[in-house]
């Protein structure tokens, strides 16, 4: 980070005068896989076909930007998922997807303080409809696989606003949910890990890099690179 203060050890942030005031935001959006969650939903997913390490590496370079097509690159992934059982995903939820430390903290912190939360995913409905529900998050945007007779088709389907919830999406998203609120995007919170999230954290007034990629650290107004999402809270009293 240019000009960067080690706010605390393992908390970075650059261009705020810390700590800000959590009220003064109205709006928190959080990416999902390796942010709110500890996987990688596609690559776990890819695992039952045996191709976990082929997909992995394709996510691996979305995130760190060095593929810049990212739906391409998530219709890929998704192809070399055909044939896998929606009892594996079941099994995926529910033996190895977990919250992020302070994740449950976080967002119940933001909601205390008034806040609306958002989920904008480059992942799966199948878990951000239930990682929602898990964490009380207000609404949720992500990508939805396609099923026929209890196995993936290697396709995704279109849902009403869209095809792919990619990182241009994920800005779209929390512009749209700001403009209903009749909010500023100062006045929204942005966290995320990877280069697909960059879009939404440049849009919006706080952006937070969790555990990032070092091109989204770069970016960002906080960079948290030690413990929990709740250490966010150090900056946000």
């Amino acid at each position: 980070m240019k000009n960067a203060t080690e706010f605390a050890p393992g908390l970075v942030v650059q261009g705020i005068d810390a700590p800000l005031s959590l009220s003064s935001y109205k709006l928190i959006a959080f990416d999902m896989d390796s942010t709110l969650i500890n996987i990688e939903c596609v690559d776990e997913i890819a695992d039952a076909a045996g191709r976990k390490a082929e997909v992995a590496a394709i996510t691996e370079a979305a995130m760190q930007g060095i593929i810049t097509d990212y739906k391409e690159s998530l219709r890929q992934r998704v192809a070399l998922l055909k044939g896998v059982t929606v009892a594996h995903m079941e099994q995926v939820f529910s033996e190895r997807l977990r919250f992020n430390p302070g994740a449950k903290e976080l967002v119940s912190a933001a909601k205390a303080a008034g806040l609306t939360t958002l989920l904008v995913s480059g992942g799966f409905t199948f878990f951000a409809d239930r990682v929602k529900a898990g964490l009380g998050i207000d609404f949720a945007r992500s990508n939805m696989l396609e099923v026929e007779n209890g196995l993936l088709t290697g396709h995704m389907v279109d849902q009403a606003w869209g095809d792919i919830c990619d990182g241009a999406e994920k800005r779209r998203t929390l512009l749209e949910v700001a403009s209903l609120m009749g909010i500023a995007p100062s006045q929204a919170i942005a966290v995320g890990d990877g280069a697909n999230d960059l879009p939404m954290m440049g849009a919006a007034g706080l952006s937070v890099a969790y555990h990032a990629k070092p091109t989204v650290r770069a970016q960002a107004k906080v960079a948290i690179n030690e413990g929990g999402l709740d250490r966010l809270l150090e900056v946000l009293r």
